[in-house]
Formats: C-alpha cells, structure tokens, sequence
C-alpha cells in the first residue's frame, strides 16, 4: 500500500491520520497510540489526535460535498462501495491479522469481520437495483401520488471498539449509498482499524469530502452534536451515552439511531437438543470474549435438564482455549484492554458477593487484559433477579445462569431485563417457538442458534432500552438515512 497512511514514522509503525476533504493528514492535537490488546507495551500504531477545529473543517468539508454527492446517480455511488469491498476482500488477511491484535479478536474472527464489511459495501451498492420509491393510487383522475426517498444531509456516526469494521460499514455504506455524506469518530481503542475502513473508499476513488475521518478521544464526539450542519447521527455504545445523545438530538430536533446495550438471555427448554443448545451458547457467550453487544450473557435453564445441560458446556469449554489471538489454536483472546479486564472482574466479584455461586472458571494467561471464561449460578427467587449479573451488562466472558420450573417461568425470566435487544431459544416444539415470537420482546430472536449475528440484508436492533430509532442493516437503514416526499402529480 502506497497511500498517505501507510507513511511510517522513525520506528516503522503507521500514522493515525485524519481524513477530512479527501485529503490524510496529521490531527493537530495531543499524541496518541493504539496499542495490542494482548500486549500494552507492543504499539500498532501512532499519531496525534484531531481538535475540535478539526471536527469542524470535516463538518465543512461534508456539507459542501454533500449536495453534489447526492445527484450523481445511485449505480455510481454504489460503485465507489462496490470498488471499496474488493479493497478489503484484498487485504482481509492482513486488516484481519491487525484487527486481532488491536481488538483481541481471534485471526479468524478479525479476518472474518474484515470480509463482512466487505459484503456489507457489495449488499449496499446492490441498492440501485432495488425499489427507489412508491407509487400510491389517487383518488383524483388523472393524477398519481409518488412517494421518493432523499438523504438527510450531513450524517455524524460514532461507533464502538468491538466491531471496528463492519459496525462502521454499515452504517457508513447506506449513510452513502442514500446520498449522505459522513463525518465518522471510532472509538478511540481501535483507530488503526477504523484508518484501514477508510482507506478502502479512498482507495477507491471516493470523491473529497463525502467521506471523512476524525480519530481521538470520545469527547470530540460531543461536538458532532452541536455542529450546526448536522443532519443525523447515528452511534453505537452505551446506553448512558447513547440516551445523552438521543436527547440532545432531540433538542435539536435532529434525527438520532441508538443502539445501545443489552443482557441477553439464551433459553434452553426440557425438549431442546442438548449437544446443539451447549454448543451455541458457548459460541454466544464467549467467543469475541463476550464483547458483543449480542452475546449471550445470561442462561436460563429447564430445572429438568439444567445438570446435564450445564455438564455438556463444562465439557466443550475444557477445551476451549483463551490467549494469544494469533494462535491458530486459540478460541478465544484478551479483552479490548485491561481497563475492561479489571472492570469485568470487579463485576463478578460484586456478583459473587451478592450470592451467586461460581461454578466454572477456565484457564488464561496471566496478562492484564485476558480474563478466563466463568459460569456462575445465581440463587432462585428475588436473589437471583436482583444479582449484578443478572442486571448490568459486563461485556466480557461471563454468563450468569438462572435454573427455573417450566416454559413459563423460564419466558418470564428471559423478559426479566430492562434491556431487549438479542434472545435465543432452544426448543424442538414449533408451537413454542411461535409463542416466543409473538410474546418476548426483543429486537433479534434466534430459534435452535445463538444470540449472536447479523446479517446485512435484514433490519438489526433492540427493544426496550436496547435501542432508539430505525432499525440498521437491510430495506431498514433507509428509514433512517433518508426523508420522504410525498409528490401529488398531475399532468
């Protein structure tokens, strides 16, 4: 790679550089480095961090693109994402090798997740050959009523550090594809991997402005909210900064997408299949190090198969092994940093301290950030439901079970959360699976699978206070990425 990024400084490691109107270039703010998750003395990369000015010329730079962008035709914006996919399916190795190191994925979910944002930029470009709009009946002759969908304008996006390429692209791919353009903050633990995002569509021509890139710490992000020419924003995070957010889009009266935390539950009824049901809720629970926003946090079991079933987990997770994201043989690496780690052990020791029973704790290496797998078992009753682990999210391998007596119990259980974003249920009755469609309120359900995964192509999102706004992803990003007309035409 040959581009403004890939300059190297006296110790051959990259620049975090902004990108702001087409151009890459030093942030003129204080030094910053993003350092290996696995190791805090091995650094990725270095470089200084943008200002508030800076986050001022990339709003600029976004307005003044903006109206150009949106009237060149669809099939040739989508063809800048289409151009920026093949660019990440070329490097997929190498982006996925430095997304392990810098996030603490394995190689095979970093490369994994840099394919995915690829397919996210080929399923968007794939939007100027889909529906553009709606033709109503009149009750008028000779008239039709049309309804055209146009973009917001100028799109603020801020996302988290567990998804470093795919989050960002699917929100920046039909932020673009609609005619947006984007001022884009990652959050500041995983900026080598959001500059590699955006060197994609500079590489791919992308013209100056539409796209542009504010790296630094998350109180630069407040200022995208009070910038004038602000037209929407969408953030992934938490939930007390994204509602923060949300009500100060509010004020504003600006168009705010939330996706924010959750607690989610996988279900595992007397009927389900026990071999699947442990093997996706391990996968659910502990791979990424339970840092997604969609892993499986708390276990609700059948008190019929709950010795059994806990049994076949133990045994899948004796051989799971947790170190260095690198290692082919590895299934499972550090947390994003030690901060995290330290915090997610202060959590299991208060809900050890509340009453819940630690009932399984594998093997780690001894570093700062790696935390071991951990199973812990919650008392019945108002104990249990009141328990740390229970309520908050702790966004790291830790899965709180509760054992309760019947489908009943174990629904109202599941919806024992202020938070709805995922659920899995594991039953082989088709009539419990409808029910649990039409009674649980959560945004994703998943029958017989994990609570983890998205794809592209259908909406993504939470209930209840997991999220706020349109959905993401699929025909659903673009209730939020565009404002509709409503044309009455006659001749």
């Amino acid at each position: 790679m040959t581009n403004e990024i890939e300059t190297m400084n006296q110790e051959s490691l990259p620049v975090l550089g902004q990108y702001i109107n087409g151009q890459w270039g030093n942030g003129a703010g204080a030094e910053i480095s993003t350092v290996s998750a696995a190791d805090a003395q091995q650094i990725l990369a270095v470089g200084r961090a943008a200002t508030e000015e800076q986050v001022a010329t990339a709003f600029g730079a976004a307005a003044a693109a903006q109206e150009s962008w949106a009237q060149l035709p669809m099939a040739e914006r989508g063809a800048y994402l289409l151009k920026a996919g093949q660019y990440l399916r070329e490097h997929s190795e190498k982006f996925g090798e430095e997304l392990a190191q810098e996030e603490g994925k394995t190689r095979a979910e970093g490369i994994g997740e840099v394919l995915r944002a690829a397919q996210i930029f080929t399923y968007y470009a794939g939007e100027a050959e889909r529906c553009a709009g709606t033709v109503f009946q009149s009750p008028r002759a000779g008239e039709q009523i049309l309804v055209s969908h146009k973009p917001l304008g100028v799109i603020g996006i801020i996302t988290p550090f567990n998804f470093p390429m795919a989050i960002p692209a699917w929100k920046i791919a039909p932020a673009l594809i609609f005619g947006n353009t984007v001022v884009f903050k990652p959050a500041s633990l995983v900026p080598l991997l959001a500059t590699r995002l955006v060197e994609a569509l500079h590489a791919a021509g992308l013209p100056a402005g539409v796209l542009n890139l504010i790296v630094g710490p998350g109180a630069l992000g407040n200022r995208f909210i009070e910038d004038a020419r602000l037209s929407g924003l969408s953030f992934t995070g938490s939930t007390g900064v994204g509602r923060k957010l949300c009500a100060a889009g509010a004020a504003r009266g600006i168009p705010v997408q939330a996706e924010m935390g959750g607690k989610n539950a996988s279900v595992v009824l007397a009927d389900a299949d026990l071999e699947l049901a442990s093997e996706q809720v391990l996968f659910g629970a502990f791979r990424a190090t339970g840092q997604k926003c969609t892993a499986t946090s708390r276990l609700i079991l059948d008190a019929s198969i709950a010795e059994l079933f806990l049994a076949k987990l133990t045994a899948r997770l004796d051989a799971w092994v947790t170190g260095d994201p690198l290692d082919p043989a590895v299934h499972m690496g550090p947390l994003v940093d030690a901060k995290a780690a330290n915090a997610a052990r202060d959590s299991l020791g208060k809900a050890l301290a509340e009453g819940a029973e630690l009932i399984y704790e594998g093997a780690a290496p001894a570093q700062a950030s790696f935390m071991a797998p951990n199973i812990i078992l919650l008392p019945t009753g108002e104990a249990g439901s009141k328990n740390i682990a229970w309520r908050e999210e702790f966004f790291a391998p830790v899965l709180s079970v509760m054992v309760v007596d019947g489908k009943e119990a174990a629904f109202a259980a599941a919806q024992d959360s202020e938070f709805g974003l995922s659920l899995a249920l594991f039953t082989r009755d088709l009539g419990t699976a409808i029910e649990a469609q039409s009674r649980l309120d959560v945004g994703i359900l998943h029958v017989n699978s994990e609570s983890a995964g998205a794809d592209p192509h259908v909406p993504f999102g939470g209930a209840k206070s997991s999220g706020y706004g349109p959905k993401e992803q699929g025909a659903a990003a673009r209730e939020f990425y565009t404002h509709t007309t409503t044309v009455y035409l006659r001749g």
